[in-house]
């Protein structure tokens, strides 16, 4: 086994999205094992913090030293609190990190869940090319992570990156670069349509095209905000990237600096389980010295 793959080892890295939880054991940049299993969303708190904890036991063992989390939500990382979870209406403020620490007896890291994509895509995908790069994740909601001068920037709140929030034509810009779109304008879900698009329905497919408009006003805020050399996609959204693309990227024609847009990486991740190695990897035990070999 190789350093970079040594690294980490007897880490778990979760993610936890509106609808599931995915959980993994890490070894350096490989996940050993993983589970997913949904979660009752509309349940109360400890009913979802027991599903959570029961996708964790799936993989865990005494040979485990530490459990990264990512949540879709703001989060207080120097005491774990995460607060008004994302599509999970009884978690307000729950101590997330005391109740994993509590329950398995191993230190515990919590972040936002677009935080531990960006940071994963960073340190073992594509981003591993560039110091500054955003990485969004499209699907039940939208999330930002930010990497600058390589390192994941969260702020005083965890609250960088949180343009889905922005308000944007009376809703927010969530509302129309998530899975709520095609609720909302077409009637169905996305997934749906995905799969007609790729059947050759071309009505399916036009969505896809508006959706890429409107995904080119969320690109274009990440540019003046934070001007990085890549974007990478990741969420269930991706899937359907070259269906969204061009539209995209007409969109960013009116960009007021032509050659920062000339120059900008815009891909969809490939990268398995990068939230879960990003998760593990907010972890001080996870060895940095040796994943970028």
């Amino acid at each position: 086994m190789s350093a970079e793959q040594r690294s980490g080892h007897g880490l778990i890295g979760v993610d936890l999205g509106g609808t599931s939880v995915k959980v993994g054991r890490v070894s350096g940049s490989l996940v050993e094992g993983r589970h997913t299993r949904l979660i009752s969303a509309a349940a109360s708190q400890d009913v979802v913090l027991g599903e959570i904890f029961g996708a964790i036991e799936t993989v865990f063992d005494n040979q485990v030293t530490g459990i990264g989390c990512g949540v879709p939500s703001v989060v207080d990382e120097a005491t774990g609190i995460v607060y008004d979870v994302e599509n999970i209406p009884s978690w307000r403020q729950v101590p997330l990190k005391d109740a994993i620490e509590d329950r398995f007896g191993v230190p515990a890291a919590v972040n936002n869940d677009a935080n531990v994509f960006a940071l994963g895509e960073h340190r073992f995908g594509r981003g591993r090319d560039f110091q500054h790069m955003v990485g969004i994740t499209l699907g039940t909601g939208m999330g930002t992570g930010v990497i600058l001068d390589s390192r994941l920037v969260t702020g005083g709140n965890c609250g960088v990156g949180e343009i889905g929030s922005i308000p944007h034509k009376g809703l927010t810009v969530e509302d129309f670069c998530a899975g709520r779109f095609f609720r909302r304008e077409a009637g169905v879900t996305g997934e749906t349509l995905f799969e007609k698009a790729r059947d050759g329905d071309r009505d399916a497919g036009v969505w896809f095209e508006k959706f890429g408009a409107e995904l080119a006003f969320a690109v274009t805020v990440v540019l003046y905000a934070y001007d990085p050399q890549a974007i990478l996609f990741g969420g269930s959204i991706s899937q359907a990237f070259d269906l969204f693309e061009g539209s995209l990227r007409r969109g960013l024609n009116s960009f007021d600096y032509p050659h920062i847009v000339d120059r900008l990486v815009i891909e969809r991740s490939t990268l398995s389980d990068a939230a879960v190695l990003g998760a593990a990897a907010l972890l001080p035990e996870y060895d940095q010295r040796s994943d970028r070999s």
